[in-house]
Parts: structure tokens; sequence; C-alpha cells
């Protein structure tokens, strides 16, 4: 039969393939995470002496609650010079790489010398009043004609002022807000100096961008709210035919059943419906699965007749908003094509772009933008990569569909897997708006969504070795699972497909023994002028507080690893690379 056809019968569970001898007779992995020697070999003593303040500056309640308003204070009392030379010598010299895409340098090459690389990230941002946050946000998120009209709109994809500032409750990510398109063009074009340092700096470098960096969220919000509504309308198809409770993937409706429910509902003509369904891929086998029925959203030369929506009421299609002005579908096409340059730049640099996930209420629309780029891009090695969320409920579903959907197609999936960023704020938005709250239980549920999707994307390139995952975590005991599971599978490090990231100034006894054992890893590189990150820093003390409350390890650690070089003689340690 046909590769269409086969790959329509596939399983969302991949089929193991037999190991060859030449995989089973691989040594076992084993990293020892406790061998300071090992994980602080790139740092001088000053620089452990460093993490130690840091660290212990950050479980202090006082500072950390007050850091804005004292870095402030120390300013205006020390001087520029002197705060920048203070800020220097202790947080920004902690977290953050230099000032600019060459005062990084040194840094880089010093991490790749002990097998660690980079992914550069310019954490620059606006210092906005929370008021200031909320009015560009609600004025770059209503449209023309919902001013205008009153109009139905999903609660969860309306913007609310409440929740305008997004940077509340959230400490490890950046926020961009909309202020016109020729902000977003510059941002683009930091995007595209961030891609070429990290070119210029190493062979494998990544880059990160943010999707909400290149154009107006009125986009990301309407384009969500369709591919989410379509996906409801799918779910209420498949209940017709008694398929709810299978598999998302193992929904396969049957295409007669399927024109005649829609024609019942009146939703397009018969001759419409039969012409939706025909093609060269789709209805072949008599069935369609939510895939096929996602290809259904393609392209098309005005972005606003994408914005059409089931209305399981009326039975007939509509468009979510009555009226796009002229202006606005200009807006959508400058973001399509600011992402489209910066692709094109990543390839032409040898670089891997990273596409940061964002709150539940953008992310559809972005991940769908990152899995078109997937599928114009990575046809010969995964270039772009978008993120998964593991504290979400449907992380699953979506990384199961995304592979399968590279399966048929021929294209390298890749994928970093993250717990997540917006936890509380997504937490308190669903609960104050009234929509079901889309976060995992607790953390030990997180875990194990993270352990599972990460075990369906090593199966896949243990099976296919068309897909890549960056295991995006400072948790030992996941790093530890990883480590397991290439070992079960006989996937070696060399391999290149497994990487792993941390952040900058965080979790060296990870990152380090992995680099120095052959593993790809990465550390999360942020750089920017000393006054221009103070907010990135500001979130790195809040997030430092709980992991350094909870963990005492990485202290302990360093100053095993003092003690150790100080009665060994090594007074005077600088690493020589």
């Amino acid at each position: 039969s046909p590769p269409a056809s086969r790959s329509r019968l596939s399983s969302p569970f991949p089929r193991r393939k037999p190991k060859s001898d030449a995989k089973t007779r691989l040594s076992k992995i084993h990293i020892d995470f406790d061998n300071t020697e090992e994980a602080y070999k790139s740092k001088a003593n000053m620089e452990l002496l460093r993490s130690l303040l840091v660290f212990k500056l950050c479980t202090i309640d006082l500072l950390v609650d007050k850091n804005r308003e004292l870095m402030e204070l120390s300013k205006k009392l020390l001087g520029q010079w002197m705060f920048e030379k203070i800020m220097k010598m202790t947080f920004y010299g902690q977290f953050v790489a230099g000032e600019d895409h060459n005062s990084i340098k040194p840094l880089i090459q010093k991490n790749q010398a002990f097998g660690v690389g980079a992914v550069l990230d310019y954490s620059v941002e606006e210092d906005l009043t929370q008021e200031e946050a909320e009015k560009k946000e609600m004025d770059s998120c209503v449209s023309e004609a919902e001013k205008e009209d009153v109009i139905h709109r999903e609660k969860k994809y309306k913007a609310h002022r409440q929740f305008g500032d997004r940077r509340g409750g959230v400490i490890s990510a950046r926020t961009y807000f909309y202020a016109d398109e020729a902000k977003c063009d510059k941002q683009m074009e930091t995007f595209i100096n961030c891609i070429k340092a990290s070119g210029g700096a190493s062979a494998d470098g990544f880059s990160a961008i943010k999707m909400t960096a290149l154009g107006r969220p009125q986009f990301l919000l309407q384009f969500s709210e369709v591919l989410v509504k379509w996906r409801q309308f799918f779910n209420f198809l498949a209940a017709l035919q008694g398929k709810s409770e299978m598999m998302i993937l193992d929904q396969k409706l049957e295409l007669e059943q399927l024109e005649a429910s829609m024609i019942k509902l009146g939703v397009g003509a018969k001759n419409d419906i039969a012409n939706w369904f025909s093609g060269e891929k789709l209805g072949l086998s008599g069935t369609i699965d939510l895939l096929d029925w996602n290809s259904l959203i393609n392209d098309t030369t005005k972005i606003s007749s994408l914005l059409m929506v089931p209305n399981l009421e009326t039975g007939q299609l509509e468009p979510l908003l009555k009226k796009f002005t002229a202006e606005e579908e200009r807006q959508m096409k400058r973001m399509l094509q600011r992402v489209d340059v910066l692709a094109k730049y990543a390839l032409e640099n040898g670089v891997r772009l990273m596409v940061d996930a964002e709150q539940t209420y953008f992310q559809p629309a972005i991940s769908r933008l990152t899995l078109e780029m997937q599928r114009k891009f990575n046809r010969e090695k995964p270039i772009i990569f978008n993120t998964f969320q593991c504290y979400l409920k449907e992380a699953y579903d979506n990384v199961s569909l995304d592979i399968e959907l590279s399966r048929r197609e021929g294209w390298y999936f890749g994928a970093k897997l993250v717990r997540g960023a917006y936890m509380y704020q997504e937490r308190a938005r669903a609960k104050e708006i009234g929509y079901e709250d889309p976060i995992n239980p607790d953390y030990e549920a997180t875990n194990r969504m993270y352990h599972k999707c990460l075990e369906y994307v090593l199966e896949e390139i243990e099976c296919n070795g068309k897909a890549n995952v960056m295991v995006a975590s400072h948790n030992e005991d996941t790093v530890k699972f990883t480590l397991e599971k290439m070992n079960e599978m006989g996937l070696s490090p060399s391999e290149n497909k497994v990487y792993f990231g941390q952040l900058l100034g965080m979790c060296d006894q990870i990152s380090f023994p992995l680099g120095q054992a052959g593993f790809p890893v990465y550390k999360y590189v942020p750089y920017g002028p000393v006054n221009e990150v103070i907010p990135y820093l500001s979130r790195r003390a809040q997030e430092n507080r709980g992991f350094m409350k909870g963990s005492q390890r990485e202290r302990s650690l360093l100053w095993k690893e003092l003690r150790r070089r100080l009665m060994g003689g090594q007074i005077f340690y600088t690493p020589v690379y």
C-alpha cells in the first residue's frame, strides 16, 4: 500500500524496532552528579564564592521581595558606575553572560571547552508599570470590530484587564507588550542579531524567540480560539459516531457518516463538504482523523478567512469576527512574515530556533505557527523547535499529535520539554473568569506528564531517528530518568538527538558532568546591558528563592568543592582549557 495509507493506520504508540547488536553492546551511561571536581572544573574559586553569596542572598525574603527597590536605591546612592560594578560581581555576573553579543563570546567559548553549548536569549524588556502594561495589552488584544459590536467570544480567548499585565505571577519567562509594528520590526532585528551571534559563537547553537514579540497579540488570541473551536467540533462529530472515549489518534471518523452529520447540521452544502474532504491525501482511506481535520485550516490569501468557526447552534460556518480592517489584515500578515524571516536566518546561519511557550490563550496559535515552520524548514534536519509545557493537562495529546504529523509528512520533529512558567497566573485567570483550569492538579501529576511525554519522544527517536528533544529541566530525577531510558533503548549521546538544558548560573552540577560525558547540553544564556536586564534579574532572584529554600543541595556541593580545593592547596585555582 502507498505510504500515505500505511501511515494512516499507525498507532499513537510507535513500535519498537529490535535493537541491533551494536546498540546492545553500548556501555551503560552513568554520571555521578556528586562529583564536585568534575561539576565545577570550569569555575575559578571566586566564581564559586560568588555563587554561594548569590544563592544565600536569594534565601533572604526581605531582599528578594524588595529587590527592585533595593537595586534602584543602590543605583542612586552608589552612582551608575559603582552600581554596575557591584551587579557584575554578584547577580548580573551569576545569571547574565554580558552586555552584547561580543562581550558574551569568552563565556560561551569557555563553556564550550567544557562541553556545554548555548541557547542565546537577549533578555532586555521594557520596565513598565502595571497600569501601562494593562493599557498596552487591552489596546493590542481588542479588535476594532469588538469595540463596535457585542461579539460572542469564548471567555478564555478574550482580553481581561485584570490579567492584562502578563508578568503577574510569572518568574521564569520574559514578557513582551505590543506597542506598534515598528517595535515588532525592531524586536525582529534583535532576534536576527541573536541568531547571527549564535551562529558566530558556535557550530551548533540555539536561539530563543517569542511570538508575542513579533506581532499584535490580538491575532494569536483569535487564531487560538478558531483552532480550539475546530477541535471541539471534531470532538462533537466523534461523539456522534461513538468514538469520543478513544485515544485522540484512534478517533478515525467514517467519511460518509461525517458528511451526513454535517449536512444534517447544515454546515455547508453537500458539494462543498465533498470538496473539503477530497484532495490528494484527505479521505482516501474512507476515514478522517484529527490531523486530517486540522489540515482543513490552511494558508489562504486573506488571513481573516482562516478565522471561520462552526456554530453548533445554527450549524453554519461563521466568521469569528464580523469584519476586519485592512490594517488588522496587514498586521496579521506581518507577524507571519517576521516568523518566516527568522526561520530563514536560522537556516542560513546554521542555528536552531527555539520557539518559547506562552500563556494557554495564545499557545494554540503559537504551536500551529511553529508547526507550519517545522513543515517548511525541518525537511533535512531539525531547525525549528517547539516548546511543550508539561504542567498542561493536554501536553501528551499535543506531543503525540505533532509527532504523528511529522511521521506522516516526513519532516524532523524538534521539541523542548519544560514543566512550565505560568502556573499561578493561569490558575488564577481560569478561576476568576470561569473556565476549566488547564494545569495539572499537582507537582506529581506534572512530573508524570513530563516523563510520559519524554518517554514518547525517546521511543520515536529509537524507532524513527527523525525526532530530537531538549530535556529542559533543573530536576535531577528527570535527568536520571532520561539517562535510564537512553540506557534501556541503547540511545547513545553521540547520536545528538537528546539534549539537556539549564539556565546560566544554575545547576552546574547537572550541566557540566553531562557535557564532559559527551551529552549535548546547553545553558540558556541571557545577555543585555545591566540596567535593561534588571527585570530579568529580579525574576531570577524570585525563582531562586523557592529553588534554594527547597534544596540545599547546590550550596552544599559548592561548599564541598571549595573545601576540597583549599585543603588541597588550590587557593588560586583557575580553570585550564
